[in-house]
């Protein structure tokens, strides 16, 4: 049954919708973005990295959804040299610090379910990334998947 919907070529397209669903949800049941200095910071601390992983990657190089472009190439620059998935660490970050900022039971909970959609995600690009250039196995033994030194 995994199997299944892990083969389906909607798959990509459903962990997309879930991950921004799961974020509008929590920007929906936030009571007060960044009313909370430290909320702030690790929001700011997301950005950053975001805007640091953008830079080190080619405009048309990536994709929304977890698949691979015909013509992608392995980015192992800035960011990349330490984490496989930065852009998908900058969205637990910015989130991270909306939660830190109005934390209630429903937030944490919509912030575990994105978390793991996300590993989710990452899990599918890497199996396509070993299919599409066998040099990212290389890649995964000398980086970490989200947290750098983790």
């Amino acid at each position: 049954m995994i199997k299944q919907i892990t083969n389906n070529r909607h798959y990509p397209k459903l962990l997309v919708f879930l991950q921004f669903g799961l974020i509008a949800l929590m920007l929906l049941f936030s009571h007060g973005l960044f009313s909370s200095l430290l909320g702030l910071v690790v929001f700011t601390f997301g950005v950053i990295l975001g805007v640091w992983a953008l830079r080190h990657n080619q405009l048309g190089n990536f994709h929304i959804q977890p698949t691979i472009k015909e013509y992608s190439t392995l980015i192992t620059t800035g960011v990349y040299g330490y984490i496989r998935h930065p852009m998908y660490s900058s969205v637990t970050l910015m989130l991270l610090g909306v939660l830190i900022s109005t934390p209630s039971p429903i937030e944490w909970l919509f912030f575990i379910l994105l978390i793991f959609v996300l590993v989710l995600k990452a899990r599918r690009e890497e199996f396509l990334w070993i299919v599409h250039d066998e040099s990212y196995i290389t890649y995964q033994k000398n980086t970490k998947l989200f947290i750098p030194y983790i």
